[in-house]
C-alpha cells in the first residue's frame, strides 16, 4: 500500500445519495490509494452497493463529489466529467467485478472473444495479438486454453466468475470494483476464487474497493474496512483492527454475527 504522503488515486467527499426521501447513503468519504483494498461491510439495505454503484458511475449522488486521479495526476470529478470520459474509463482505468458473472459477460460470445473485446475497446486490432493475451489471461485465472473458443454458457459458476475476472484485467486497470465476487458460489470454489483474486491483487497492485456481506472475505482480501449501518458509515479502520476489535455497538454485533447479512 501506498504511504499517505502520496496523493489518493481516488478521493470522495461528502457522497449522498436520497431517492426520493428514502436515504441511500449520507456524507461518505474516505481516500483510496494505489495497492489498497477497501472492504465495505454492512447488513442488507446499509447503502453498500448504493456507495458502489456511486462510485463507479453508475448513479448519480444527491451530494458530494467522487474524485479520480487520472494517469496523467490531474484530479477529475466523476460526475462532472462527460458520459464518453466516463465509459472510457470503464474500458481503461477501471474494472467492474459483479456478484453474477452473467451481467459482466457477453453469454453469446467466446471465452477469447469476451476477452479480447476488451482489448480492441482500447485500440488492439492484431488478431493473432488479441487472441494471445487471451489465452494468457485464461491461464492466468486458471481456465484451460482449450476452452478458449466454448461461450460463457457452457461454464461452470465459478469458471464464469474467473473469466469476468479476466474481462476485467487484461487491460491492466488500476481500479477495481468487486460487488460479492463470491456471492452464491459453493465454498469450495470461493476459497480458490479468493485465492486467485489475492494474488491478482497484489501482482498488479491493484487498487480495490470490495462490497462484501462475509467478514471472511473481508479479512482475506483488504487492507481497510468501512463499517456501514442505514446509509451511513460508523466505523472504519485497518481491517484487522476493525475485525478484532470492533468499537462501535453495531460493528461489534455485526462481528458476532448477531446481525443478519
Amino acid at each position: 500500500m501506498n504511504s499517505a504522503c502520496e496523493n489518493p488515486l481516488l478521493k470522495v467527499e461528502g457522497l449522498t445519495k436520497w431517492y426520493g426521501r428514502r436515504l441511500g447513503c449520507r456524507d461518505v468519504g474516505f481516500d483510496l490509494y494505489e495497492g489498497e483494498v477497501m472492504a465495505v461491510v454492512g447488513e442488507s439495505g446499509s447503502g453498500k452497493t448504493t456507495l458502489l454503484q456511486l462510485l463507479s458511475g453508475q448513479m448519480e449522488p444527491s451530494g458530494g463529489c467522487v474524485l479520480y486521479r487520472l494517469r496523467g495526476g490531474s484530479e477529475a470529478d466523476v460526475w462532472r466529467m462527460s458520459e464518453p470520459m466516463r465509459r472510457f474509463l470503464f474500458r481503461t482505468d477501471w474494472g467492474y467485478v459483479h456478484q453474477d458473472a452473467q451481467l459482466g459477460l457477453r453469454m453469446g460470445i467466446s471465452a477469447g472473444g469476451n476477452v479480447g473485446e476488451r482489448l480492441m475497446a482500447v485500440g488492439w486490432r492484431n488478431y493473432g495479438a488479441i487472441r494471445q493475451s487471451a489465452v494468457d489471461w485464461l491461464a492466468r485465472v486458471e481456465i484451460d486454453r482449450d476452452r478458449i473458443d466454448d461461450p460463457p454458457r457452457t461454464y461452470s459458476g465459478g469458471m464464469r466468475q474467473r473469466l469476468q475476472i479476466a474481462r476485467n484485467l487484461v487491460t491492466a486497470p488500476r481500479l477495481i470494483f468487486m460487488d460479492e465476487p463470491t456471492g452464491g458460489l459453493d465454498v469450495s470454489v470461493q476459497a480458490r476464487l479468493l485465492d486467485l483474486l489475492r494474488r491478482l491483487v497484489a501482482d498488479l497492485n491493484l487498487a480495490a474497493i470490495l462490497v462484501t456481506h462475509d467478514l471472511a472475505v473481508a479479512r482475506l482480501l483488504s487492507n481497510r474496512i468501512m463499517v456501514m449501518k442505514a446509509g451511513e458509515v460508523v466505523e472504519t479502520g485497518l481491517t484487522d483492527q476493525v475485525l478484532d476489535d470492533p468499537r462501535e455497538p453495531y460493528s461489534q454485533l455485526l462481528v458476532s454475527s448477531i446481525l443478519p447479512a
